[in-house]
């Protein structure tokens, strides 16, 4: 098992990305933090995890929250003794469209769960990572933030912010043998937030635009993405840090 052993938390983990990253890790022999802010959506993955034979525990908390973040890394380690992974999955996006359209308090919360979120991440789990000689940050950004789409300006600009933010922090915290990478995933129908990014409906038409831009020909799935933070996770990846994986069907080249 290639994270056997590792405590790992998913932050967003209740749907789509985070709880295909949160249920790959457990398969993999990871203790799984499941943290979303709605408890009926984490209370199911943590028990869709243990019901498979994982290990699994559901924490609530919101992510732009500096006493709710603490409160999840404490009660990690409490609970389970120390904290060897965090993944920073938790994302929301405004509606796409024109960037003048988009109200100041959609901008705030875009930048509060995509980037203040990595922040407090950050504050409250490196004194954790430093005590016990390290640990592992992997950030999902998007593929928005390295060839942008219309219509989605201040997204687009939030996860070049995670992106950048994640190889400072790699640079800054190497020393501490903590490693920081980025996942890049490009456009997955089956989130919670596709209708934000497509501007509406998902109509034949908007799909097969969007399927157009990815060479492989497909949408990235749960599954792709989660295969991606299980290697950044593991051993395997020891000397890796400060990358960021495009897991887009060769979108971004």
């Amino acid at each position: 098992m290639r994270v056997k052993d590792k405590v790992i938390i998913v932050t967003g983990a209740g749907s789509g990305i985070g709880e295909g990253i949160a249920k790959r890790l457990a398969e993999e022999g990871a203790t799984v933090v499941v943290n979303d802010l709605q408890p009926a959506t984490g209370q199911r993955v943590a028990e869709e995890i243990l019901a498979g034979g994982g290990r699994a525990r559901f924490i609530q908390g919101d992510v732009t929250s500096s006493a709710s973040m603490a409160s999840l890394v404490e009660e990690t380690v409490r609970q389970f003794g120390r904290l060897d992974v965090m993944v920073n999955n938790a994302g929301w996006t405004h509606m796409n469209q024109p960037m003048l359209d988009v109200s100041e308090e959609d901008f705030d919360r875009c930048y509060a769960v995509n980037v203040k979120s990595v922040y407090l991440a950050a504050i409250h789990a490196t004194p954790v990572f430093r005590r016990q000689g390290g640990g592992v940050f992997i950030n999902i950004a998007s593929t928005a933030g390295v060839r942008p789409r219309p219509g989605l300006t201040w997204y687009n600009g939030s996860k070049s912010a995670v992106i950048g933010t994640s190889k400072s922090m790699a640079v800054e915290l190497g020393p501490d043998n903590i490693r920081v990478n980025c996942i890049n995933p490009v456009f997955n129908p089956d989130t919670a937030l596709s209708t934000s990014f497509i501007g509406g409906e998902i109509t034949e038409e908007r799909r097969a635009k969007f399927l157009s831009s990815i060479p492989l020909g497909r949408f990235s799935t749960a599954l792709d993405v989660a295969n991606a933070a299980l290697y950044l996770a593991s051993d395997e990846a020891s000397f890796i840090s400060g990358v960021c994986i495009e897991v887009d069907g060769a979108r971004c080249v």
